[in-house]
């Protein structure tokens, strides 16, 4: 629904809720998009390629596929045109198997397919749970201990269609992230490195956030405490608290190929942005 139904003034929390006489519903319909993504000439950063999938480090900024009020200019379109014909049909069309995302302002890498088989076999793969995910994040204050595992079921928020939370009334689905400290920098901010057991819309946001260490520059889980950046010059607070996006890196991508079993790892390293933050924070604590 994604907000889109109000009953009475107020969202429908819950799909399954029975249609009340006398209330007044207002519904909000998107406007309408293409029945199929176009191909767009967008930069790519290919990190591997074959005939049956393609590695991407998708920059910070992109959305990975089409969707209402986003048509253009996502990764879907732009691996249309770089795969051109040596797509499969996938669904009848052709285009590239999208078998995880990550979010638009999240930086790193993910693996599409680009035949049926590629997109079935990556999917079990994930379903299973034997992708490895490594992510480098930049969080708020100083996680107590320095290492461990969150766990909590997420789903949406109660209030806030928006935004995902720990839900402790079950009816979240079941999610686990894996931390460690890799640099703490004062007790202003720490950078981490959070592996994925499960793959759950914005776990690491969440978990975080659950914590009390959510992500610099989160602008949706991002509200309340701060880490204490008095004591930092006036252009490196400036930097950490102005943060643009949240900072959150996927760096470290492995699995077996799909149809070979050969397997297969890759890292990407921080992107400008987050690594001279990294580095204005070590400089000065």
């Amino acid at each position: 629904m994604d907000g889109r139904i109000a009953v009475d003034g107020a969202t429908l929390a819950d799909p399954s809720d029975p249609v009340k006489p006398g209330a007044r519903y207002r519904i909000l319909v998107p406007p309408a998009v293409p029945a199929e993504p176009e191909a767009q000439d967008l930069p790519l950063t290919v990190v591997y390629e074959d005939s049956a999938l393609i590695v991407i480090d998708k920059p910070a900024g992109m959305t990975v596929h089409p969707a209402p009020g986003a048509p253009r200019d996502t990764l879907v379109n732009a691996l249309i045109a770089h795969c051109g014909e040596s797509l499969s049909g996938i669904g009848g069309v052709r285009r590239p198997g999208i078998v995880h995302r990550i979010d638009k302002d999240t930086s790193g890498l993910l693996v599409v397919a680009k035949s049926d088989a590629a997109h079935h076999a990556l999917a079990r793969l994930f379903a299973d749970h034997t992708i490895e995910r490594a992510y480098r994040a930049v969080c708020w204050g100083a996680p107590v201990p320095p290492a461990g595992r969150i766990e909590g079921a997420i789903g949406r928020h109660p209030k806030d269609r928006i935004r995902m939370a720990v839900r402790p009334d079950g009816s979240g689905k079941a999610a686990v992230t894996h931390y460690r400290t890799i640099q703490r920098f004062g007790t202003a901010a720490a950078l981490l490195e959070c592996r994925l057991e499960t793959g759950r819309t914005h776990q690491i946001r969440v978990h975080l956030t659950h914590i009390g260490n959510h992500l610099v520059g989160d602008p949706v889980y991002g509200r309340g405490r701060i880490g204490r950046v008095g004591g930092l010059p006036d252009a490196v607070r400036n930097r950490l608290v102005g943060f643009p996006r949240q900072a959150l890196h996927a760096a470290v991508l492995g699995f077996d190929h799909p149809l070979t079993g050969e397997t297969m790892r890759f890292e990407s390293a921080l992107p400008p942005d987050m690594a001279d933050l990294v580095a204005d924070l070590d400089r000065v604590t």
